[in-house]
């Protein structure tokens, strides 16, 4: 079997989603390690800061990731199938 074309856009969205995933998994560990330095800094400011930061991470990771994950392989995707035309794909063998 050969795989002579991937639907970049399909391929996207799951790439997307799953790079989503991860964004909210390090926003998460962004925000607790932000939360925790804001504790351990001793100001009264600073543990509202960290938090707000934290809070932040938690919203901005998944869209920055999702949305270069998404591009990047729709950009690959469409690399791939432009090199496939050429050179015959990927050749598996499947049991």
């Amino acid at each position: 079997m050969i795989i002579k074309r991937i639907g970049p856009l399909s391929c996207a969205k799951i790439t997307g989603t799953l790079y989503a995933i991860l964004g909210v998994i390090f926003g998460g560990l962004f925000s607790v390690i932000a939360l925790a330095g804001g504790f351990a800094s001793g100001g009264s400011g600073a543990a509202g800061v960290g938090a707000l930061i934290g809070a932040g991470a938690i919203i901005v990771f998944p869209i920055v990731y999702g949305g270069i994950g998404f591009l990047a392989t729709l950009i690959a995707a469409w690399l791939y199938n432009l090199v496939a035309g050429l050179v015959g794909g990927i050749e598996i063998e499947a049991q």
